[in-house]
């Protein structure tokens, strides 16, 4: 297959720019304010509650969203949330301004990002789902695997950028204007997102009741036992092996590298991602996907408790670079599976449910890493989490055989008939 044929087409170039723009801002913001309500509280458990107050409403709000997202014009619907993350952006901007800081007190100021976090998460609820069924609106099926593997490049892409401008501008011009910036990457997108038209709706059950929608949805799902399997032992190794939300403890009182250290260790596993998503334009992963898979996820705790154990500060940023690389593998085969084998109609619920199982469990994994760092110490947390990564890759590959023989070839090749 061409490696550039998803680029072939202006709209996705497009959507990919806006795809740039919005991941940049969101994984900036996100690394601000770890560094931002650290430095407040200095309190590991305060780093897992902002990605509790994220997940509450994301998990809560899922799978009303993506029967929304089914029900709606796609394009319209992406302009409202990008809007949506813009006012807590500004939101964001307002609460750092340093006159304010003087004049409330530190947990008038803690309360109010906990608040703003908890309105992104009711925004992201809405984001994944329409992003994902956009780009089936964009590119024929036949090219599904290819702009699947684009698309996750570009957020991959701007999830290096993202943290590692937030730990540099964090020391060159402070959380203020940092916030700033991402609230001009956020007005960006939405410029971009203007030039792509409006698409049809698919869903031939217009007016369907919600909880049959709902129904419909989750059947589905777990009735397909490839989409449900990566699911699962995606959400399971992210939910244990979120050692990225104690970065800030990391860098501040283990590693004692500073703002500009936390933000290479932040981009490190991106770094590695990315790599692994170009490389796979070349090199498809499709083949073998299932044991691809696992071995993935197993490479992942390893790479995790090395990072755990790991005192040197180049050591760490090895261990986080390669845990990216295999997370990379990760993230194609579920969004390839989940591409191929999701109806048109259906795209939204059970890109809801992705998000309530992957994207979720990356905020329930920070609460997971904070409150066990708060009960056992830093260390033992995150070595912890690697252990029990391990445990579900070996556990998965011995009750699972075929999952362990899953090949996408076959899905593939009919798609290109089409």
């Amino acid at each position: 297959m061409d490696p550039y044929a998803a680029l072939r087409y202006r709209e996705f170039n497009i959507f990919l720019l806006v795809r740039f723009a919005m991941v940049f801002a969101w994984s900036m913001q996100f690394i601000v304010i770890e560094w931002q309500v650290y430095s407040l509280t200095k309190d590991p458990l305060s780093l897992g509650i902002i990605g509790l107050m994220e997940v509450i409403p994301a998990v809560g709000m899922a799978l009303f969203a993506g029967h929304i997202v089914d029900q709606r014009e796609k394009r319209n619907l992406l302009v409202t949330c990008i809007a949506g993350f813009s006012v807590i952006s500004l939101g964001l901007f307002l609460l750092s301004w340093p006159g304010l800081q003087d004049t409330w007190n530190f947990r008038t100021i803690l309360y109010s990002i906990y608040a703003l976090v908890f309105m992104g998460g009711l925004v992201r609820s809405f984001l994944g789902p329409t992003i994902f069924s956009l780009i089936a609106l964009i590119v024929p099926k036949k090219i599904y695997p290819n702009a699947a593997t684009w698309s996750s490049s570009t957020w991959q892409l701007a999830s290096v950028l993202g943290p590692a401008l937030a730990g540099f501008s964090i020391s060159w011009i402070g959380v203020h204007w940092s916030m700033c910036v991402i609230f001009g990457f956020s007005l960006m997108a939405l410029l971009f997102l203007l030039q792509i038209p409006k698409k049809p709706i698919l869903n031939p059950k217009i007016g369907e009741p919600v909880f049959q929608s709902l129904r419909d949805g989750l059947r589905f799902v777990f009735g397909n036992k490839a989409i449900f399997g990566a699911l699962t032992l995606d959400m399971i190794a992210v939910l244990f092996g979120g050692a990225v939300a104690l970065l800030p403890v990391y860098a501040q009182d283990i590693l004692h590298v500073g703002s500009e250290g936390f933000g290479i260790l932040r981009a490190a596993p991106a770094v590695g991602a990315s790599i692994t998503m170009l490389g796979s334009t070349k090199f498809p992963l499709h083949k073998n996907a299932g044991k691809k898979l696992l071995i993935a996820v197993f490479a992942f705790g390893a790479c995790i408790i090395v990072f755990g154990l790991s005192e040197l500060f180049w050591l760490s940023v090895i261990a986080l670079f390669l845990s990216g690389a295999v997370d990379g593998v990760s993230m194609i085969i579920r969004q390839t599976i989940l591409q191929l084998k999701t109806p048109d109609n259906m795209r939204g619920r059970v890109a809801s449910v992705n998000s309530m199982f992957v994207g979720s469990s990356n905020e329930l994994g920070a609460f997971e890493s904070g409150l066990t760092a708060k009960l056992m110490g830093t260390v033992t947390a995150v070595v912890f989490g690697g252990c029990m990564t391990l445990l579900t890759a070996g556990a998965t590959a011995i009750a699972s055989p075929t999952f362990r023989k899953l090949d996408l070839q076959k899905d593939i090749d009919e798609h290109e008939k089409d």
